[in-house]
């Protein structure tokens, strides 16, 4: 497709309607080409790494604390830069999509920071990608509305703070392409929201605030450094606008959390525990061992692999500065069960004054009524503090034998645990091929961490020989029995109309390649991306 406005060697391969104009104007696609051109090269190489990486640890070697970067970990002068004041009090935190209804709720809803999500929250649609952009800058202008027939949304007069998560590194936005190549989904992201944004939001005492996902290396940290470096300069704004919050997710970032910071030093606020995608990274990045997983309610934050992760991200977090920043509560209300309600708002209670507790400066939710429990908690911990960066927990020394020994105390896996999995995973990636990314299953918000969880596990007890409590193993018979019933549970549930009009039949049939593949994807949204226009 050729369009008079686009620059050279820049090609659009959707429908270009008034929509995609507004947002991809000729300056815009100007800042995008770029922005690819000066670091996609350096992006491909990084994505090899992990490739190298990944033979290394299947060959045997253990992730370690990096020898070439002691002197960073060693040297106590360096701090990072100084964080705005909008970003000092972060008790609570929402995430979800960027949808109208959802920015509203959630900018409205109590919470100190609300992180809009193009990553695991969403469904990289090309009208999604482009709505979400356009209902960012809305939002920051304040004109941002709905009307449905039962209600109209609107901003209230305080909201909170925005932060927006653009697409890891190792994903590419297929519709954008510059000099015949795709063109990052991690660039046109965070490019397109700084570039119309960055301005706007510091107009109004705020800044261009960011959370990055799925780091593996303090390399892949200072290729973000150089982004930022490139943009700011690139518009006229001062190194060191732009703030962000980099979420340890995988297993070989909690090796690197001291080196991050350091590579992000001018622009760095904090680190956050994203438990479900580390959970995923620690089966993935182990997948050539025989490491099993009990059923995924099993591993909590107090098993020992993830106590030893979350405490070393507190102390190392105060050691330099930084925020550390608590895991995701998922649990979506009940409107019509209150004894489902107590039970699991009793749970997030307990994992939040476990977080507070170990020096956490605030906390994930998925869930605006989840506010006044989560508040409740961290008021009681820190007062009128904003933070308890103070607490620097000299107490926690852990080795990095800790963060692999992936031993659940009196963990199982059940049938129960493997039908979830199964029937989650399917759910989840039916909604997502329809263009939904954060789907409630259960009372539970299932965005794609979630989903990874369940198919790898599966493949995980298909592949290294699972054994159900009862003394079955779980092998391709049972497997694909159980599948087989879960599939039709759910068309029980969702009645023939809605069957019908569903994409069930291509997330079972992608679920089903996945869990039975000789090795186990990367990503589920890789394969899954090729069937999303």
């Amino acid at each position: 497709m050729s369009h008079p406005q686009f620059p050279q060697g820049v090609e659009i391969r959707a429908p270009v309607t008034d929509q995609v104009e507004q947002v991809l104007t000729t300056d815009a696609l100007n800042f995008l080409a770029a922005l690819q051109r000066e670091f996609n090269t350096r992006r491909l190489a990084l994505l090899q790494k992990r490739l190298e990486r990944q033979a290394q640890i299947d060959a045997g070697t253990d992730p370690t604390f990096l020898p070439e970067t002691k002197h960073i970990r060693e040297n106590s002068d360096w701090r990072v830069a100084p964080i705005p004041a909008d970003l000092q009090r972060r008790h609570i935190e929402i995430t979800g999509p960027t949808d109208k209804k959802m920015l509203i709720n959630a900018l409205n809803c109590g919470a100190e920071m609300f992180m809009a999500d193009f990553e695991d929250a969403n469904a990289p649609t090309w009208n999604n990608m482009i709505q979400g952009q356009l209902n960012l800058t809305d939002a920051i202008e304040r004109t941002i509305s709905l009307k449905t027939p039962e209600k109209e949304y609107k901003l209230n007069d305080q909201v909170a703070t925005l932060m927006v998560r653009p697409r890891g590194w190792h994903l590419q936005e297929k519709h954008l392409r510059v000099d015949d190549s795709a063109i990052s989904g991690s660039l046109f992201d965070f490019g397109l929201y700084f570039f119309r944004n960055a301005r706007r939001l510091l107009a109004q005492g705020t800044g261009p605030y960011f959370y990055l996902p799925k780091l593996e290396s303090h390399l892949e940290a200072r290729l973000w450094n150089e982004v930022f470096v490139f943009a700011q300069k690139y518009v006229g704004l001062p190194v060191g606008t732009i703030k962000v919050t980099v979420l340890i997710e995988t297993i070989l970032a909690a090796f690197e959390m001291e080196e991050i910071l350091y590579e992000l030093r001018d622009h760095i606020a904090g680190l956050n525990a994203g438990r479900w995608d580390y959970i995923f990274s620690c089966i993935k990045k182990f997948r050539s061992r025989d490491v099993l997983f009990p059923d995924r309610a099993q591993v909590t934050m107090t098993v020992p692999f993830m106590r030893a992760y979350t405490e070393l991200l507190v102390r190392t977090c105060h050691k330099r500065g930084a925020h550390a920043m608590g895991g995701m509560a998922a649990f979506i209300p009940s409107r019509k069960d209150a004894e489902v309600n107590a039970t699991a708002l009793a749970r997030v209670r307990e994992d939040k004054l476990r977080e507070s507790q170990d020096g956490f400066d605030g906390t994930w939710i998925a869930h605006p009524d989840l506010v006044p429990t989560v508040r409740e908690v961290f008021e009681n911990a820190l007062g009128e503090k904003p933070h308890q960066k103070e607490r620097l927990r000299e107490d926690v020394n852990v080795v990095a034998e800790q963060l692999i020994d992936f031993r659940v105390p009196n963990g199982n896996i059940t049938e129960a645990g493997l039908r979830n999995n199964i029937s989650v995973g399917i759910q989840y990636t039916e909604a997502w091929l329809r263009g939904n990314g954060a789907v409630a299953i259960n009372n539970l918000m299932e965005d794609a961490a979630t989903a990874e969880i369940s198919r790898s596990q599966v493949w995980q007890w298909l592949h290294h020989g699972g054994v159900l409590n009862d003394g079955r193993k779980i092998d391709h018979d049972l497997y694909r029995a159980t599948l087989d019933q879960e599939i039709e549970k759910i068309k029980q549930a969702w009645g023939e109309a809605n069957v019908a009009k569903s994409r069930l039949a291509e997330a079972a049939l992608l679920f089903d390649k996945l869990v039975t593949a000789e090795q186990l994807s990367d990503f589920l949204t890789l394969p899954a991306y090729q069937y999303l226009e």
